[in-house]
């Protein structure tokens, strides 16, 4: 059966099956942190997505949990420079050495985090990020949080994804421009990675 796309006609949600508990081997998980910077985050920020604020309790409190179990941190940072091709698709935003470029205070990195600097959606694409989970962390387990969901969360998720990490993404630890957005990334990384999803931070566990 096809389902053609009609114009103006709602489309139904499928079902998103949220986990009760997700409980991850510390030594083999690692939490990456997509994007939580100014441009994205802050007031007056030039991409501002207005949920992305209200996201920043529950990732602080996750990554409280990940840093006492010794589960290795990871962040993407969105990073442009003049004549960027993305600047032609949105509006100017995170150019390098910026305070707009910065990720922000609340969940600023610390000694020993990995910060991985990123042109594109994607946190993997022309990082180091792959070398340091899989050759050195030896990680199998990603936790996913930040901005924008459906685009750099959601890219970076399908890139751990074909490399068969296990993704588990909690939704009130991400945010994005339109609920359907969000919806739309908690079921791709459902249904096309395999991966798991819950409803808050609460139902993680490193242990």
């Amino acid at each position: 059966m096809s389902f053609p796309f009609v114009p103006g006609k709602k489309v139904q949600v499928p079902e998103i099956p949220f986990k009760d508990k997700v409980v991850l081997p510390a030594e083999h998980s690692a939490m990456v942190i997509v994007d939580m910077q100014n441009d994205f985050v802050k007031p007056g920020g030039k991409l501002l997505v207005p949920s992305a604020g209200d996201t920043i309790p529950q990732i602080r409190q996750l990554l409280d949990s990940a840093r006492k179990a010794n589960v290795h941190v990871a962040y993407t940072q969105d990073t442009h420079f003049e004549g960027d091709k993305e600047w032609e698709i949105w509006p100017e935003h995170c150019r390098i050495d910026t305070p707009g470029w910065q990720i922000i205070n609340e969940l600023a990195p610390q000694a020993g985090d990995l910060v991985c600097r990123k042109s594109r959606y994607d946190g993997f694409y022309g990082t180091w990020l792959e070398h340091y989970l899989s050759s050195v962390w030896k990680v199998e387990h990603l936790v996913l949080v930040g901005t924008v969901s459906n685009i750099c969360v959601a890219h970076t998720a399908a890139s751990a994804g074909l490399r068969w990490y296990h993704i588990v993404v909690p939704a009130n630890g991400i945010s994005a421009l339109t609920e359907f957005d969000q919806a739309l990334t908690l079921r791709q990384v459902s249904s096309l990675y395999a991966g798991e999803v819950v409803k808050s931070v609460d139902d993680i566990e490193f242990k």
